[in-house]
């Protein structure tokens, strides 16, 4: 190649192009549609002075952990412990890929091996794998899943039964799945009390799944979901969407018939981040682990006899053949998952009982003041709850949480952006941070509210 004249760089490359100018580089875009003059951004910045606008500019934010929050709705504030980010910050975690090469990538594997044995124990099934992307995709391929073991086996084929109460945002994501693979999704009822309407329930027996949720959307703990397999029979899955940090309490759904669980993992290594990156939980039934989605790390021996750990069953080339696929999630939350089984390790079974405990009594503690307000009442007096309860308001819940914001109160979720009819409910949600001075803003925010609005 001949020496180039010792031009700018700029106009360098432009003669190998070809071109004249920047013009000329830009002249297929209409001159309409083009900027109008120099864009208004500040001139060149100290390193200071840049740093100094970016926390401005954070600055707009409202971070859950810096007021009181009641904020929930499937993504709760939690704790992480700092030895979590700390152990995830490792080089060896950090920059991992998938481990294809698994003699070079033992500790990896162990480390994911290790997440999914902690989620068995938790659900109590058999099987897990190393995570979904959330909640809802993992029960949208939970229930692809459940259509295509089952469905050659039951009286109702490609037919699914699916709680009512599932939030719009989750149902969504379940009908992208489901809608273009000539899956059927029918509504279950729920009654006046929020639990499921076991009788109606019935009419699920003999389809492919039926997938529930353990609380439900307005935070209830539903006793009657035990007697789910009685109701439906051997033949139909079971699929139960758990809040993981239950589990500590509430006896786990692979003891009383589900097939598959899912939820997601958020409460477990990582904050809301502002709804992602998160991660979900699948684990399963042997029955499902052929057909399963996502990746399983399986514990075996090498040639020395030695304890050896490898990707198995499915790989990630089986995925993306469309015409063979089980699954669209060729990846996962590798990262995220394992900060999840840190945070778990970290809790042990005394933690996590702990931890429920926790959730739980700040619940309590808050349903007890805030229906002490008068014109203020629980929309579900006499259903048990973990950690999200809903209530009912003598005026719209925007207007209510608007108000409560002003005063430094995040106090909850307005349920009228998922239900028209409950445009004056707000679903407040509790945590293991929630303290008593947190309650009495949220009550004083709420009454001040109440007494302006009459």
């Amino acid at each position: 190649m001949d020496q180039l004249p010792n031009l700018g760089r700029e106009q360098e490359m432009l003669e190998i192009m070809g071109l004249k100018s920047m013009d000329d580089l830009f002249s297929d875009i209409p001159k309409k549609i083009r900027s109008k003059g120099p864009l208004p951004l500040p001139g060149p910045q100290s390193e200071e002075e840049i740093i100094r606008d970016a926390n401005k500019l954070l600055g707009a934010n409202v971070d859950l952990d810096c007021r009181p929050s009641f904020l929930s709705a499937g993504l709760a504030r939690n704790f992480v412990p700092s030895m979590v980010p700390m152990i995830a910050t490792r080089g060896e975690f950090l920059t991992s890929y998938t481990p294809y090469q698994p003699e070079v990538s033992q500790g990896m594997l162990q480390a994911m091996w290790e997440f999914q044995t902690m989620i068995s124990e938790l659900v109590e099934l058999p099987i897990s794998n190393v995570s979904m992307y959330d909640a809802s995709t993992s029960a949208a391929e939970a229930i692809t899943c459940a259509v295509r073991v089952k469905s050659k086996k039951v009286e109702k084929p490609n037919t699914v039964f699916v709680s009512e109460l599932v939030p719009p945002h989750r149902m969504s994501v379940i009908q992208n799945y489901t809608q273009g693979v000539g899956i059927e999704i029918i509504k279950l009822p729920h009654g006046e009390d929020g639990l499921l309407d076991l009788e109606k329930a019935s009419s699920a027996s003999g389809s492919c799944a039926v997938y529930v949720e353990q609380p439900n959307s307005f935070g209830i703990l539903d006793e009657g979901l035990m007697r789910l397999r009685e109701i439906v029979g051997e033949k139909t899955a079971i699929i139960v969407g758990v809040d993981v940090t239950t589990l500590g309490l509430v006896e786990p759904p692979g003891n009383w018939g589900a097939d598959i669980v899912v939820g997601e993992g958020q409460p477990f290594g990582i904050g809301p981040t502002a709804g992602g990156p998160i991660y979900g939980i699948f684990a399963c039934t042997k029955d499902f682990l052929r057909l399963m989605p996502g990746r399983i790390v399986g514990q075996s021996i090498d040639t020395s006899g030695k304890t050896a750990y490898t990707l198995t069953l499915s790989t990630r080339e089986q995925h993306i053949r469309r015409h063979r696929a089980t699954s669209n999630i060729c990846s996962n939350e590798t990262l995220i998952a394992l900060m999840g089984a840190m945070h778990m390790a970290l809790l042990g079974p005394v933690g996590l009982e702990k931890l429920s405990t926790r959730i739980l009594a700040s619940t309590v503690r808050t349903m007890n003041q805030i229906s002490s307000i008068e014109g203020v009442e629980l929309a579900f007096p006499n259903s048990p709850v973990f950690r999200e309860f809903a209530i009912r308001i003598p005026g719209k819940s925007e207007d209510a949480l608007s108000h409560m914001d002003k005063l430094g109160v995040t106090a909850g979720f307005d349920l009228g952006n998922w239900w028209k009819d409950k445009s004056s409910w707000i679903l407040v949600g509790c945590d293991e941070r929630t303290s008593e001075l947190d309650i009495k803003a949220l009550k004083d925010a709420l009454k001040s509210w109440v007494e302006e609005s009459r």
